[in-house]
């Protein structure tokens, strides 16, 4: 039988085109993922970072952080093989690198196909365009509220029990 492999298409977020191909074993964990981003994009890999499910519309969805911060969870990278989030009918998702800077990448499952040179993987097999040497801003938008009656109505405040205001500072 032979060995499958992935191939995986790295997009930055950024205006210029700036997208790596790498081969990765689909029993590689999401910590290889996110190792193998880091390295074909030049970065350090010392900083936070989490992956998040995507839909086709590239639409954010659960979490799978780095590291796990609650005691006896087991929602890191390391607890999922890249074919437990990654295959042919969910082949999205998100990557976000150090959260300070907010490098956004979406990740996408391009084939899935035969290993037949038994490469070492993971193997960069396609680099287009060139790194920003600073993270691009983001832009978050809300919803307009201003215009919210629900929102700006003063009756709503009527739930509070503002007598007891200074019980809830302490």
């Amino acid at each position: 039988m032979k060995e499958m492999i992935y191939k995986i298409r790295l997009i930055l977020d950024t205006e210029e085109d700036v997208i790596r191909d790498v081969l990765f074993d689909p029993s590689d964990t999401l910590e290889d993922l996110h190792n193998g981003i880091t390295n074909a994009f030049g970065f350090d890999g010392t900083e936070m970072a989490s992956f998040y499910l995507s839909d086709e519309e590239w639409n954010q969805g659960a979490e799978i952080p780095l590291f796990d911060m609650e005691e006896n969870a087991s929602t890191a990278m390391q607890n999922f093989k890249l074919s437990d989030v990654l295959h042919a009918e969910k082949k999205q998702l998100i990557y976000v690198y150090d959260f300070f800077s907010m490098w956004t990448f979406f990740v996408e499952l391009v084939s899935i196909e035969e290993d037949l040179t038994t490469t070492e993987l993971p193997k960069l097999i396609l680099s287009v365009g060139q790194v920003p040497s600073t993270a691009p801003e983001k832009e978050f938008k809300s919803e307009d509220v201003s215009t919210d009656d629900d929102f700006n109505s003063l009756d709503n405040f009527d739930e509070f029990d503002f007598d007891n205001f200074d019980d809830l500072m302490n």
